[in-house]
């Protein structure tokens, strides 16, 4: 769906809105809230960010994408990096991509031992329950592609010179070790999902529809004021949403 299209579309439109409000919430009460989006190469994190970032005030909530480790980085405790930009108070943190890339990145492209895989699956449901229980509000939305879709949104950006930039090195790869990838996945979901901590799959071969059922499930699980005073539906759809607890 076109830009001018997604502005003209009332459903779009009113969850937006609802965005907004759940924001001034956050910002009145001091809240903190955490929106982890993983997900295949090529899956729609991105664009999913920038549709909960559309209308909301920029200057309480960030959008974060660290690029790989530097020498540094590399010694230091493997969550360090991404604590310091955690949020404040008021304030939403997207992830585009997070500490889950050595849940499955890392020992699917062989950039961490086994070691250091198993000590992260050991550490990180620890780590998270401790956020929890300070205050932090997360989700752990992944976004969910076949195979076919993935080649194609691949062969896109080949070809496409305004989202070339997106192809790396590591997409070249998605297709050729797709099964290791579907297995690391299915381990994180099993061992990282809980019942406080779950992971939220959105099915997303319709970009659109994957959207906006991101959002909604979002605002469904916040209670801020005003909430549903737009009338638009924040009934997710179960088709679309699956929920991982690890159970």
């Amino acid at each position: 769906m076109r830009l001018h299209s997604i502005e003209n579309d009332p459903e779009y439109i009113k969850l937006q809105t609802e965005m907004v409000r759940m924001q001034n919430w956050l910002i009145e009460t001091g809240k903190r809230l955490i929106i982890v989006c993983e997900g295949r190469d090529s899956a729609g994190k991105g664009g999913a960010i920038m549709r909960f970032i559309r209308f909301i005030n920029p200057r309480h909530y960030r959008v974060v994408a660290l690029n790989k480790p530097t020498d540094e980085e590399r010694g230091q405790w493997y969550f360090q990096r991404y604590i310091q930009h955690f949020p404040s108070p008021g304030e939403i943190v997207f992830f585009d991509r997070s500490w889950y890339n050595r849940a499955v990145v890392e020992p699917v492209m062989g950039f961490c031992t086994l070691e250091q895989y198993d000590l992260f699956i050991k550490q990180v449901v620890q780590f998270e329950k401790m956020m929890i229980e300070d205050g932090v509000m997360i989700f752990k939305l992944w976004f969910s592609i076949d195979k076919d879709e993935q080649n194609e949104r691949l062969q896109e950006r080949k070809t496409n010179p305004l989202i070339s930039w997106k192809l790396s090195t590591v997409d070249m790869q998605a297709q050729l070790k797709w099964n290791d990838y579907t297995r690391y996945k299915d381990l994180m979901f099993k061992k990282t999902g809980t019942a406080t901590s779950p992971w939220i799959v959105v099915q997303g071969n319709i970009k659109n529809l994957a959207r906006k059922e991101a959002m909604r499930y979002v605002l469904n699980k916040t209670q801020y004021e005003e909430k549903g005073l737009t009338g638009v539906n924040l009934e997710y759809d179960p088709e679309i949403i699956q929920i991982k607890d690890g159970s």
